[in-house]
């Protein structure tokens, strides 16, 4: 698609930055990346684009857009595809609704979990940490189980990503990443295992987390490795 030059301010690991990434694959748009490095200060000029710091940030000719989730509906809407319906219809209004309510169920009922894990510090084989695993598949079966019913495999029926793998896809990368014995099991293995059981959210996830757009920046050694320097890793109660 012809059009301004699209520039993305961008950290390959930070999971909201990767939603961005995931969208641009997905639209086969051409962009310019600059990197954002997220271990120092930002730097003024950075700030001079995005006051608040963060990534990612978008710049589509003189217009910044900023926050993920406005960024990847930002370039959903400039690019007409699989990702979202158009809204002139009663079908693509209804098909809209319930991305964004998917997307608003994972961010507000599920990545709750994401935080939790880091702050407990249970160590594998625990109470704590078993008792964290079970609350964690639990809300994943009442929350978004339901809502992944016709998945095909993607959500709403769809054969190919939608926007709300888009923006889920990052973090469940991460979420699997770090139930390894490598990062120290912050999400317990055994859960893992108990949602890919999940008739809905397992088809689901597996699909999602072996789609080349959701895969095109992700490092995982890189990503345990930063997590296990952030946060350390558990190896004392």
């Amino acid at each position: 698609m012809a059009g301004p030059k699209i520039t993305l301010y961008t950290n390959h690991l930070c999971p909201y930055a990767h939603r961005a990434h995931v969208a641009l694959e997905e639209l086969g748009l051409e962009f310019e990346e600059v990197h954002i490095p997220l271990d120092r200060p930002r730097d003024q000029w950075y700030l001079d684009i995005n006051p608040r710091g963060l990534v990612p940030s978008l710049k589509y000719g003189d217009h910044i857009i900023t926050e993920s989730l406005i960024v990847t509906e930002f370039l959903a809407d400039l690019a007409p595809s699989h990702l979202i319906p158009q809204p002139n219809t009663v079908e693509g209004a209804v098909a809209r609704a319930r991305q964004r309510f998917f997307i608003d169920t994972f961010s507000t009922k599920i990545l709750s979990f994401w935080m939790k894990a880091f702050q407990l510090g249970a160590l594998p084989g625990t109470e704590a940490h078993t008792n964290f695993g079970n609350e964690f598949v639990a809300a994943i079966e009442k929350e978004l189980e339901p809502l992944l019913h016709d998945a095909a495999p993607f959500f709403g029926g769809s054969d190919k990503p939608t926007l709300a793998e888009v923006n889920t896809g990052s973090f469940l990368l991460r979420l699997w990443a770090l139930s390894t014995t490598k990062s120290g099991e912050y999400i317990p293995a055994a859960a893992v295992r108990k949602l890919e059981a999940l008739p809905n959210f397992g088809k689901w996830a597996k699909a999602t987390l072996a789609h080349p757009s959701v895969l095109s920046i992700w490092d995982e050694d890189a990503v345990v490795t930063t997590t296990v320097k952030k946060y350390g890793r558990k190896t004392e109660a």
